[in-house]
């Protein structure tokens, strides 16, 4: 306040009557009256030499002489040896504002640290000079950060718990339960506004004291269309008493309340972004969605600041929820309007302060409130600019890579992640032309560690859709994958162990099938096909598990040369052509004289694989076909059925080991739930793409592509 109290009573600001006259040392006749009368902090005027024009009584109080006293006396006799004196600016030289520390060894009181501003020629040979204690200062800046940190708690709890959800129902009610908590109101609840101009309450928290308000329609007369408008607009109420006439109601709605005992209410409004495809709509255009209510019943009551910014910050959340925009996006409007506001404040203050850095002031404030929240996330969170250099990250950067944020912030990305960044290049470039991705990725800590982690990229977009950079998230993966490979080494043990006495076991089946070792009964016959094709099953899938882990740990070297499509396709059929009489399908080959690049024997496998699931999965008397396309850069096989088709949200995840749409029927199918997976690695080790498409009752098509030899 001080600060404040002292810069609008400046002699810069007192210019604007007329000419400044040159100030004289009298005494009896303050040049600053006015402004010294208020001023909580030390105030002087002193000359080119460092002696006393004037001062303030806060001043005189500081020095412990009147100040009559004061006046003509050097500065520099108050001032304790080991200080310097202020310096002040050379003539025809002037300097810039000067800050610092001194110690006043003052006549009457015990010496103390000041702080002190220096501001040269605020009138001509005149020095503007404020003190200010230290301690004072301090214990005002912790008091304000202690506030601001237990704001920003509170609203982070809030904020978590509807995050937590994400039923807009569940949100909802999450909001007014915790607001009723905070604010210990009577009641709280969110309002609707109908299309029709009416509205009722959808979600409400409320004293068993007093009546409920939810599932309540209210007629259009208690929400007329000119509130609306304003409510639209972003008015706020604060009503500490609705019978005080100052509030602004009007009679009938006084009444209105009355009947369900509000003596106080708090009124935000909840504002949704009108959608750009709607005809004459501005991106900046706020559409009334409802209104965010806390009512007092008991008594009438004042409302604070802090309970109207948690309101709006509140409502803000569930517009947030609403419109599914971005938490972040949010922040930079946040951010953006702060900018405006300090812009505007900052104009009132004329000279004695630049915008420039109350502008950077303000962002780095808001900043910091960002940092609170994400520095006690163990992942790393940064925004990179469309120069791929970082403009925010957390505390986790220091805790993984060894650098400061302060260390990092306008560095290239190359420049942070050294060896690490050839790796991410693609995945960088993906994001800034506006594509949202998600990878994995080694890095190497700053102790010389390894990390696998999770890494998102999501793109930042301005008003005009252009990117302006994005927002990194970096997760720490290492131990799921640590698992993952534990796994796979277990399987792989287990399926090497399983394969020789499986084979053994299969090839005893087989000798015993044909009677060699004499005849059993019909019975006995039977028992003996069922272990004979349970064998059979078993080794196939040892086989098959063998094959996936091959080529996932990249044992697998792909052999590939250039090889005709049509070939691979007609030995594919001619090899499951025996399996589809059996099934009485009818297999149908279209080819096309393609070169791929390819490895023969593993493209076999994989067209073998689909064939024989779209024979095993085809009714009898059905077609299968097998046909393929050429384009540009790649060639497209398709394999086609007439099936039980599958289900939309399965078509991802039978790419996935073990994983069968239809466990039971696939037992009767005699399928492993491996086909489609190994099918997935050959295709990816091609530098392909293999989806399937499907509809349920009609069969289904599954897809890949492999790399043209363009000769």
């Amino acid at each position: 306040m001080s600060k404040r109290s002292s810069r609008q009573s400046s002699p810069s600001r007192s210019r604007k009557s007329g000419t400044p006259k040159q100030p004289q040392k009298q005494p009896g006749q303050p040049l600053l009256h006015p402004m010294f009368e208020k001023a909580q902090d030390a105030i002087a005027l002193i000359d080119d030499s460092g002696c006393l024009i004037d001062v303030n009584a806060a001043a005189a109080n500081l020095l412990g002489l009147s100040r009559e006293a004061l006046i003509g006396r050097a500065l520099s006799s108050f001032i304790d040896a080991g200080f310097e004196m202020p310096s002040l600016p050379v003539k025809d030289q002037p300097g810039q504002q000067s800050i610092g520390k001194l110690h006043l060894a003052s006549l009457h009181q015990v010496p103390q640290t000041v702080e002190y501003s220096l501001t040269p020629e605020v009138m001509p040979h005149c020095h503007l000079l404020i003190l200010r204690h230290v301690a004072d200062r301090t214990a005002a800046t912790e008091d304000e950060l202690w506030r601001q940190r237990q704001r920003v708690e509170l609203f982070s709890e809030v904020t978590l718990k509807i995050r937590q959800s994400l039923q807009l129902k569940e949100i909802l009610h999450t909001t007014v339960i915790e607001v009723q908590r905070i604010l210990q109101a009577d009641r709280v609840l969110i309002y609707q506004v109908l299309p029709d101009g009416t509205g009722r309450t959808i979600s409400e928290a409320v004293l068993p004291d007093f009546p409920p308000l939810l599932d309540i329609e209210f007629p259009e007369e208690v929400f007329p269309t000119e509130y609306q408008h304003l409510y639209a607009r972003g008015r706020v109420r604060q009503i500490a008493d609705v019978h005080n006439s100052a509030s602004g109601l009007a009679e009938c709605l006084v009444e209105f309340v009355e009947q369900f005992n509000i003596k106080a209410k708090l009124i935000v409004p909840i504002l949704q972004n009108l959608p750009a495809h709607i005809q004459g709509a501005s991106p900046a255009q706020n559409q009334l969605w409802g209104l965010l209510i806390a009512h007092q019943c008991r008594s009438p009551r004042h409302w604070v600041d802090f309970e109207l910014e948690l309101m709006q910050q509140l409502a803000d959340q569930i517009s947030i929820a609403l419109a599914q925009a971005q938490f972040l996006g949010r922040l930079e409007e946040m951010v953006e309007a702060r900018t405006v506001e300090l812009r505007n404040v900052n104009r009132s203050l004329k000279q004695e302060i630049n915008d420039r850095r109350q502008a950077e002031a303000a962002l780095r404030q808001s900043e910091e409130q960002l940092r609170l929240v994400t520095n006690a996330l163990p992942v790393l969170i940064a925004y990179v600019d469309e120069h791929q250099r970082y403009r925010f990250n957390n505390k986790a950067y220091a805790d993984w890579l060894g650098q400061s944020p302060d260390e990092i912030y306008g560095h290239h990305l190359q420049q942070v992640w050294g060896d690490s960044y050839p790796r991410m290049q693609t995945y960088i470039e993906s994001a800034l032309s506006g594509r949202a991705v998600t990878y994995e990725n080694d890095i190497v800590l700053h102790n010389g560690s390894l990390r696998s982690v999770d890494i998102t990229y999501i793109p930042h977009f301005d008003e005009q859709k252009i990117v302006k950079g994005f927002f990194a998230l970096t997760s720490d993966i290492s131990d799921r994958k640590a698992i993952e490979r534990m796994k796979d080494e277990f399987i792989s043990i287990v399926s090497h162990e399983l394969r020789t006495p499986l084979t053994s076991l299969h090839s005893a089946l087989k000798i015993l099938a044909t009677g060699q070792l004499g005849n059993l009964s019909a019975d006995g016959q039977q028992m003996l096909e069922i272990a004979d094709d349970s064998a059979e099953r078993l080794v196939r899938l040892v086989n098959n598990v063998l094959d996936l882990q091959r080529i996932e740990s990249g044992s697998v070297i792909m052999s590939r040369h250039a090889y005709n499509a049509a070939d691979l396709m007609i030995q594919a059929t001619e090899a499951m052509q025996p399996m589809a009489q059996q099934h009485s399908i009818v297999l149908t080959t279209e080819t096309v004289d393609i070169t791929i690049w390819a490895d023969a024997d593993y493209i076999l496998q994989a067209l073998t694989n689909l064939l024989s699931n779209a024979i095993k999965f085809s009714s009898s008397g059905g077609k299968v076909w097998l046909t393929v396309q050429s384009g540009e850069e790649e060639a497209l096989f398709q394999v086609r059925d007439q099936g039980q088709g599958i289900p939309a949200d399965k078509l991802e995840s039978i790419f996935e080991r073990f994983h069968q749409v239809d466990s039971s029927d696939s037992r009767k199918k005699g399928g492993t739930g491996l086909g489609l997976a190994i099918c997935r690695k050959i295709i990816e080790q091609h530098d392909g793409r293999i989806w399937a498409e499907s509809t349920p009752g009609q069969g289904s098509t599954f897809s890949f592509t492999l790399p043209v030899l363009n000769e």
